[in-house]
């Protein structure tokens, strides 16, 4: 295995070519479109770096030039990328329509592609065993039942090596059912140490509750000692060992909410691999949240921590 120069975070996960359409309207009309990446995993990965961490992200790709370009998107961003290269399927493709002003349309085209195709193989043994953390979504085990078990056999290496895991609920229901991802969170849940969820998405794994702090109360009683509801424009809740922390948002005239939970994950984690306090990574995961809503785009707002007080800025212009 590649040395690697710090401690770093370990994420696995799909990133596919992402195509978008830059003005309004359906997307029969569009006379042209952009080419770009997106992923969950990479967005933390790339989040991750850009606050100062050292992340590392595996995955499969297709022997095609989306791949190229998915791979040297991920470098380009100082990522130690790790990718097996699947001559036999596609790497995955997703284009994004802006319908209305304020209303976005996601199509995947992800069936069969090379990330489903994800093994154990794929991921060496000492990179898990050496990570300061595993980062995975519940985008992964959704893809195909091959990806499910890959996912089930880290978390089981991960834990045998003591290493934390990071897990985002991350529900897509276009990819499976909601008894599906139920049953896979229930089984899941009680292995790993930090879960990250919107409310919806906490409910489907727990049941509604009649409030956020419930909903992380119920799922602390899982197993996880972490638990952090994403509140969106109402800030974020957690149950850190025991103790309940708020923190609100940053207001900000939102552009694209998309990839915004992701953002949220890279800070709140950069902070605890910096051992900051649970008021610091919540501080953090906002802001990082709040950034990524500013600009089009999955990750490509993704902050520097050179850029938070931008946030705060009196004028317009910075000299």
């Amino acid at each position: 295995m590649k040395a690697i120069g710090q401690p770093y975070a370990l994420t696995i996960g799909e990133t596919m070519a992402l195509m978008s359409s830059s003005v309004t309207g359906p997307l029969a009309h569009a006379a042209s479109l952009s080419l770009g990446i997106g992923g969950s995993e990479s967005n933390v990965a790339i989040g991750l770096q850009r606050l100062g961490a050292q992340a590392v992200w595996c995955s499969r790709l297709g022997d095609d030039s989306l791949g190229q370009l998915v791979e040297r998107e991920i470098r380009a961003e100082g990522v130690d990328v790790r990718v097996r290269i699947d001559p036999h399927a596609p790497t995955g493709l997703m284009i994004k329509e802006r319908r209305t002003a304020t209303a976005q349309r996601v199509t995947y085209y992800r069936a069969g592609s090379a990330a489903s195709h994800m093994s154990p193989d794929d991921i060496d043994d000492e990179l898990i065993a050496n990570a300061a953390v595993v980062h995975l979504s519940g985008i992964t085990p959704a893809l195909s039942a091959q990806a499910a078990d890959t996912v089930r056999k880290l978390v089981a290496d991960a834990n045998a090596a003591g290493v934390p895991i990071s897990f985002d609920l991350n529900y897509r229901a276009n990819l499976w059912s909601i008894n599906d991802a139920a049953s896979f969170y229930r089984e899941i849940l009680p292995k790993v140490d930090i879960v990250f969820a919107g409310e919806d998405e906490a409910a489907i794994a727990i049941g509604p509750a009649t409030d956020p702090a419930e909903l992380a109360s119920r799922l602390t009683a899982l197993g996880p000692r972490e638990t952090v509801i994403k509140l969106g424009s109402e800030g974020a809740l957690a149950i850190i060992d025991g103790e309940l922390f708020q923190h609100e948002a940053i207001p900000v005239d939102v552009v694209d909410t998309v990839g915004a939970g992701d953002a949220f994950v890279a800070g709140y984690l950069a902070e605890r691999l910096q051992g900051c306090s649970p008021q610091e990574r919540l501080l953090t995961a906002v802001t990082t949240g709040a950034f990524a809503c500013l600009v089009p785009g999955d990750w490509e707002g993704l902050p520097r921590r050179a850029d938070f007080g931008l946030l705060q800025a009196k004028e317009p212009v910075a000299r």
